[in-house]
Parts: structure tokens; C-alpha cells; sequence
């Protein structure tokens, strides 16, 4: 009898197969999303081992050291959000998992969670194995899924239990858009909010209201408005608000955890934080996107047709250019708690099947590199957040949500090491013509942001040493997502966590009333925050920041405040009066097409 053909051996760059084992990274900024602390972190076989004072511990032989002096060590990026290699509008996204995951970590993300979307009537679990099959051998970074219901049906139920018992998911993504594609009904969405409630699972929604937008560029091609600005005409902000808010109202009726994902307007923010209030923040969570905190709608309007559509996504970016504050500003109070890249990229190619009919041009744009260095720049560089907010809203929160923290989403003894030098004073200028992805266009191009990933480190492997990228395909694993996470469901269930207080402290950055309407006032000489001292002096092992203490962080936005920019400490928040001044300007006329025939929309 035959012997059984071998398992291939996966071969690994000899550069790789030499990845240091032992690691360690010394006088440096450890921030967590509760504490900072001048720290020193060892690193063995892909695990943190020690966080404290160097005073305190023996390196061992045959260990790299990396001086991180003046520098912040930050946990890994989680990108809760990707769609690489995903077939959509009869084309695929250029970014596959290799291409998709090497440009995460160059910028500083080192997990990604993407979506299996099955067709309509198709088997879950099949869907499930298809996406599998894609990025096992490609990823370069660890990963995990959400599988999204795009049909519903007995089967599907079945099929969304094993999925959470057998497969390693614990979130469900549903779509109130993409009519007679994606979309389901509120009779539907109940049913899968249900069954996401019984397994212990986190609803994610897609939140536009389907049957208006598919009214909406009928009527818009009919009068010739055929060119990327019928995008957002079809689709505008109280579209999404609407669907936000009865997506919030459904999932409360059925007891569900829900997370909204892409928020991309003022008016669909400001139903998340009506509804956390109304929820006393128990059970819904926002997510807003790299694409909203660095761009707006405006670019839709622009003369040449690639450049416009290059912008296209769903739901669309606003053409209020005071968007991105305002989104940013929910991030800093906790009313959003992630942000995304929705990374779905095009090429101008494939822009171009909707060059005569808008609502055929392939929705994605880029982010998944970038997301990191934007959300920095808008965030920390402007004044309106601390680091350890920053990591918050782009690791740790997610981390929590999907249910891998602590293994990821913190820098402690036994985490992952996922771990990134930050260095918050290099700049550096985002362009196509230098980014890693696949595709030929940049949403951010020439855009300058403070704050660069010098080394990222990937399960103990230095990925990136400067300007200098070493992975190899299928170094990543797949991360299963535990059902039941206590971040989620602990609240939901009425069971309090002894560290909830300090945490919502930490997770408003100090910044307990934030007026959204506040003026610029800057007549403090406040010093530096990233002064960072030049001589390190050995501290006790990282701790958590007292939480009577009004910042959450002895380097926080309050100390660092540029001229022009807002001060969030000084100001009153109001979210009935923005809510009043967004309802007003939801009765807006819409831009006349060519020929200067209204659409008559109001």
C-alpha cells in the first residue's frame, strides 16, 4: 500500500527563517488604551513576555535590541474592516490578501478582519471555505472574518450556528442596502438578530435605507445625471441616518449587540450617540472610516470623471467639508469606537464600467495602508485626542468587540507581539505613486501626516525596519473569534465589570463635554506633549493611569494643542443642538444636472 503523498512545506524566506526569536525593545513610550509608561518590552517566540523597567530584567543572549528612545511603542493596528480579493460589480478588488495584508503592515496594521459576502442563495459555509481557500496562503499578518447573511432562510440559521461552534466567527454582517443584491428586510434583520443574540454573536449592519436609493438613481439617470455625483445625490445623509437609526431600534427590540459599521455622515453619528444615550451605551457600538476622518464629497463634483469616481463608496463621503472634525470629535467622546479602512480597491479600469451610469461604478476605495497615519493626523496632531485614545480607536476597541483582547489590541505579558515603533514627529506625504497597494490611485494623495511606523513587528518578526518591508506569503494565521465577548455581552447581560468606570474615563480621553460648535481658543502657551525626554529614566513596570486623575494620560491632547485648533477641554457638548442643525439641512436642493433641469428633490 501507497504511503500518504507528504503535506507541502511551506518555504519561508531564509531572512524569515532567521526572524529573531528573542527581541527586545528599550527606553521607550509603552502606550496602552488605559496607560503610558516609559517601559521596556522582551519579546520570545512571538509573545510579550515583559513590560517594565529595564532596572528590573536580564536580557537574555542572542536577543536583538532596538533602542525606541523618543518613540512610542503602540500595540498593532486591528483594521475591523477589508474587502480584499472581493468579486463585486463584476470585477475584483485589486488588493488580494497578499498585496492587502503586506500594505496593512506597512503601515502599521498588523491584524485585519474581512468579510465573507456569499451570493444570494449560496451555502454560508461554502462561502466561508472560498474566502479560506483565498487567504490562508497569501496573508502576512493574522486575520480573522465576518461572514455577512446577504439571504435568509432555515438553512442559513443552521448554517450561522456552526459557523460560530465549529468556525471560529462570532459576527454577522447585514446589509440594508444593495437592493435585490445584499439587501433584506426589517422582518429579516430581526430573524438574524435574533439568531445573532442566541449564539452569542455581534450584529453588524450596513445601514442605508435600500429601497429609497434604488427609487432615487432611477429617477436621477432618468433626468441624465449619469457622472460620480449622482452617487451621493442617490444616497445622501439622512438615507443612512434613517437606516441607522431603525437598524439601532430593531436590534434593541431583539436584545442584540449591533455594530454599526462605515458611519459616514454627521446625521448617522449623531443617531449612534442618540442611541448609546438612549442605551446608556450598552449594545451598540459605531464605526467610521480613514476615508471619512481625511476626505469629503466634494471630490465627487470634480471635473475630471476617473478622479471622481476613484472616491465612489457606499455609503458615500459628504460633501460638508466639516464632516471629518465632527467624526473625529464622536471618536474622541466615545460615541464611535473603531474605525476602519473598508478597504476595497479599484482600478481606473474598472471605474470605468460606470462611466455612462454611476450606479455601476465598483464601490471601494483605498485605506488599509493609510488608516493609521490618517487617524493620527486628524486625531493627535490636531489636538483632539491622546495616544492612548489613538490606540483605543484603532486596536484596542476592536480587539474587544470581536473578542481576541487581550491577545491582540494590547501590549501586556502574554499578548501577541503585534507591536509598532511609532515615531510621532516624522512626516511623511501619502501618494500612489509610493504606497503599497495594488491599485493606481490614492483618496489621500499629498496629504502630509505626522506620525510614521519605524518598525513593525508582527508575532515577534520585525515586517518593517524603516523603509523596509520584509514578509513572506502566508506568514499570518487565521484568528478565530470566540462567541460571547464579555465586552460586549457583559453589559448586555447586566453583568457589571469592575474596570467599566475606569474604562469609560479612559475611553473619553478626559474630555467629558465636548462642544461641537466650540471656538478655536488657543491663547495658552501649553508645552509640547511629545517632548519626550532625551535621557531615559527607568519608571516602575506599566501601570494604569489613576482614574481619578481628569486625563487619562500624562501625555494627552490637552498638552498639545497646535495654533488653530480647538480646545475640546474648555467646551460643552450638545448633541441636541447639532441634531436640530442637521435635521434643518436635510431639506437641501440637489445640484441641477446638465442642462440645468432640477431633479426636484428636497
Amino acid at each position: 500500500m501507497a504511503s500518504p503523498t507528504p503535506a507541502p512545506v511551506k518555504k519561508v524566506p531564509i531572512h524569515l527563517q532567521s526572524a529573531q526569536n528573542r527581541l527586545y525593545i528599550k527606553r521607550g513610550h509603552v502606550v496602552n488604551h488605559d496607560g503610558m509608561q516609559q517601559a521596556d518590552v522582551y519579546i520570545e517566540d512571538g509573545t510579550v513576555r515583559y513590560v517594565g523597567s529595564g532596572a528590573d530584567f536580564v536580557v537574555p543572549g542572542g536577543c536583538r535590541t532596538i533602542d525606541a528612545a523618543g518613540k512610542l511603542v503602540l500595540p498593532g493596528g486591528i483594521d475591523p474592516h477589508t474587502h480584499f480579493q472581493l468579486e463585486f460589480g463584476g470585477t475584483v478588488s485589486v488588493d488580494d490578501f497578499y498585496k492587502g495584508t503586506k500594505a496593512a503592515v506597512a503601515g502599521g496594521t498588523t491584524t485585519i478582519l474581512d468579510f465573507v459576502l456569499p451570493k444570494k442563495g449560496e451555502s454560508l459555509l461554502e462561502a466561508y471555505d472560498t474566502w479560506r481557500a483565498r487567504a490562508d496562503p497569501k496573508v502576512v499578518c493574522d486575520y480573522g472574518l465576518h461572514v455577512g447573511i446577504t439571504w435568509w432562510s432555515k438553512s442559513v440559521r443552521d448554517e450561522m450556528k456552526i459557523l460560530c461552534q465549529e468556525r471560529g466567527v462570532n459576527s454577522f454582517k447585514c446589509f440594508m442596502a444593495y437592493k435585490g443584491l445584499y439587501q433584506l428586510n426589517d422582518s429579516e434583520l430581526y430573524e438574524v438578530f435574533e439568531t445573532c443574540k442566541e449564539l452569542g454573536a455581534v450584529a453588524m449592519v450596513h445601514a442605508e435605507n435600500g429601497d429609497i436609493i434604488a427609487k432615487n438613481v432611477t429617477k436621477l439617470l432618468s433626468e441624465g445625471v449619469t457622472g460620480p455625483e449622482g452617487h451621493e445625490l442617490s444616497r445622501t445623509e439622512e438615507v443612512e441616518a434613517e437606516a441607522t437609526n431603525r437598524a439601532c431600534v430593531i436590534a434593541h427590540q431583539a436584545h442584540c449587540p449591533l455594530y454599526v459599521v462605515h458611519v459616514m455622515s454627521k446625521s448617522a453619528g449623531i443617531e449612534v450617540a442618540r442611541a448609546r444615550r438612549r442605551y446608556n451605551a450598552v449594545g451598540i457600538f459605531g464605526e467610521t472610516l480613514a476615508a471619512a476622518l481625511g476626505t469629503d464629497g466634494t471630490h465627487y463634483h470634480d471635473k475630471c470623471w476617473h478622479h471622481a469616481a476613484a472616491h465612489v463608496l457606499s455609503p458615500p463621503l459628504r460633501p460638508d467639508p466639516t464632516t471629518p472634525e465632527f467624526m473625529m470629535k464622536l471618536l474622541a467622546q466615545d460615541d464611535l469606537q473603531t474605525t476602519g479602512s473598508d478597504n476595497c480597491t479599484f482600478n481606473r479600469n474598472q471605474k470605468e464600467l460606470g462611466l455612462k451610469d454611476f450606479s455601476k461604478i465598483p464601490n471601494g476605495v483605498n485605506g488599509v495602508e493609510d488608516r493609521m497615519s490618517v487617524v493620527w493626523e486628524k486625531g493627535v496632531q490636531s489636538g483632539l485626542i491622546d495616544p492612548q485614545r489613538f490606540v483605543a480607536i484603532t486596536s484596542t476597541n476592536a480587539a474587544k468587540i470581536f473578542n481576541l483582547y487581550p491577545r491582540k489590541g494590547r501590549i501586556a505579558p502574554g499578548s501577541d507581539a503585534d507591536l509598532i515603533i511609532w515615531d510621532p514627529k516624522a512626516v511623511r506625504t501619502i501618494s500612489a505613486s509610493t504606497h503599497h497597494q495594488a491599485c493606481d490611485f490614492n483618496i489621500f494623495e499629498g496629504m502630509k501626516c505626522h506620525g510614521v511606523p519605524e518598525f513593525v513587528i508582527v508575532r515577534g518578526r520585525v515586517c518593517v525596519e524603516y523603509d523596509l518591508i520584509r514578509v513572506a506569503e502566508g506568514q499570518g494565521s487565521f484568528l478565530e473569534t470566540p462567541v460571547y465577548p464579555s465586552f460586549v455581552y457583559d453589559a448586555l447581560n447586566g453583568v457589571s465589570r469592575s474596570d467599566d468606570g475606569m474604562d469609560e474615563k479612559h475611553a473619553r480621553n478626559g474630555i467629558q463635554n465636548l462642544d461641537l460648535n466650540s471656538k478655536s481658543s488657543h491663547d495658552v502657551d501649553i508645552p509640547d506633549a511629545y517632548a519626550l525626554p532625551e535621557k531615559y529614566i527607568p519608571g516602575p513596570a506599566l501601570s494604569v493611569i489613576s482614574g481619578d486623575s481628569q486625563l487619562s494620560t500624562p501625555h494627552s491632547a490637552r498638552g498639545h494643542r497646535p495654533d488653530g485648533t480647538k480646545n475640546m477641554q474648555e467646551s460643552t457638548f450638545s448633541i441636541s443642538e447639532e441634531l436640530d442643525k442637521s435635521e434643518a439641512r436635510s431639506c437641501i436642493r440637489v445640484r441641477a444636472p446638465p442642462g440645468g433641469k432640477s431633479s426636484g428633490f428636497w
